[in-house]
């Protein structure tokens, strides 16, 4: 309020702001009194002070109806728009401190844990220092669960399949990529289809997993029967099998976008409706903390774009 004051060269101050905007609304004093929970005599000394401050006179009174001055409706949204910047002002300040002593639970895909998440961490670390991090990795179905429980501010996970009461916001659609031991016959492609992995054995995720039945629905559609050989719970463990020559993995594309795995290379799948529907899951009747609000700028600003 200094800084107004200063810039007004006035002694003005939020209480004659507000009795001001109180008697322009009401065009009562003692409608408006009322509301500010003073007495009329006190609102009608403040208002006075104002106009004496200002040098103008902002209400014509009479016996039924207080009105404003051609003065008055100059100045009344300049008042307004004062004690609005000023709130916001206020709430900002106490968001952020919130944000600063706060905690954020993240359930997430393990692609979208491994391809994006570190960089958003980072700059969320960075920004907020005093912030503990909590991220839950897993399978659709452990993200969902992990959401609709209350134990994870928020989830990172496919579209598809979560059900009533929650809330979804689309980050983007994203591909597949095929990954393949170095040296394969499939690398001589640009891409792979398919139909190319017909031959081939699969190290696969567990069926459980959102991308393997999004891949089985674009493999029954297509006609092409995949043999999930392998089966595995963390890509990690199917990369180290690929990079051992036992097969080959279809890989959500958005686990590359935190660096290739040594030992392996990978080709685009080019199939249709290979593509998952990634989006940010919350509860509807959850409010999101200052601190989850953050870090969901932060990764809206660093989610990549389409990928495949």
């Amino acid at each position: 309020m200094d800084d107004l004051n200063r810039s007004l060269g006035l002694d003005l101050s939020t209480r004659h702001l507000r009795a001001l905007v109180a008697v322009a609304e009401y065009s009562n004093f003692a409608a408006a009194a009322t509301d500010l929970g003073i007495s009329q005599p006190t609102l009608t000394r403040t208002v006075r002070k104002a106009e004496d401050m200002l040098g103008v006179t902002l209400f014509t009174r009479t016996t039924r109806r207080v009105a404003l001055t051609a003065a008055g409706r100059e100045f009344m949204p300049i008042a307004e728009r004062l004690l609005s910047d000023l709130g916001l002002g206020i709430r900002n300040i106490r968001e952020l401190a919130d944000v600063e002593r706060g905690q954020v639970v993240i359930a997430s895909l393990m692609t979208i844990a491994h391809g994006i998440l570190p960089t958003v961490i980072r700059q969320f670390a960075e920004q907020y220092p005093s912030v503990a991090v909590e991220l839950r990795e897993g399978v659709q179905a452990r993200v969902l669960e992990e959401v609709r429980g209350g134990s994870a501010d928020f989830g990172l996970g496919d579209s598809a399949d979560v059900g009533e009461h929650l809330e979804l916001e689309a980050l983007g659609e994203h591909g597949f990529r095929i990954a393949l031991p170095n040296g394969h016959r499939l690398l001589r492609r640009k891409s792979v289809s398919l139909n190319d992995l017909a031959e081939e054995r699969l190290v696969s995720m567990p069926t459980e997993a959102a991308a393997r039945r999004t891949l089985d629905v674009a493999a029954l559609a297509a006609g092409v029967i995949l043999n999930s050989h392998f089966t595995v719970g963390q890509f990690t463990t199917a990369f180290q099998l690929v990079a051992e020559g036992l097969g080959a993995a279809i890989i959500p594309a958005t686990y590359f976008n935190g660096g290739h795995p040594d030992n392996v290379s990978s080709r685009p799948l080019k199939a249709p409706g290979a593509v998952q529907h990634l989006s940010v899951i919350s509860r509807q009747d959850r409010v999101v903390t200052p601190a989850a609000a953050a870090f969901l700028s932060i990764l809206r600003d660093c989610w990549p774009a389409k990928s495949g």
